[in-house]
């Protein structure tokens, strides 16, 4: 593995019926995390203002991690509380799956 921070971003086709409300609670337990998974140096949340939208595909909604080395994000990825906000994501998504797209890359 090479090291150097990783950011692993997360983009988000929620459905219409979910509320503001569900949004705030699902990246409050994202951002919680932070204290249950060594590694994590930041989290953001962001929408996305692309005046593109044939191209969004309704992902108008993201967020991201930046964690100190992959290993760090690979421990996340396998921590049960992860999996548990995960699979909320999913069904809080357009089509589970469908609307989600995650891209991981190397900042530095």
């Amino acid at each position: 593995m090479e090291a150097g921070v990783i950011r692993h971003m997360v983009f988000l086709n929620f459905q219409d019926s979910l509320s503001r409300d569900d949004k705030q609670t699902l990246y409050r337990d994202l951002e919680a995390l932070k204290a249950v998974a060594p590694g994590i140096l930041d989290f953001q949340v962001r929408n996305n203002i692309s005046p593109e939208t044939p191209v969004v595909h309704g992902f108008y909604d993201f967020f991201w991690f930046d964690f100190i080395d992959e290993a760090s994000r690979d421990a996340y990825l396998e921590h049960p509380d992860h999996k548990a906000v995960g699979a909320r994501l999913v069904a809080a998504c357009q089509g589970g799956l469908e609307g989600l797209m995650v891209v991981d890359f190397r900042l530095s």
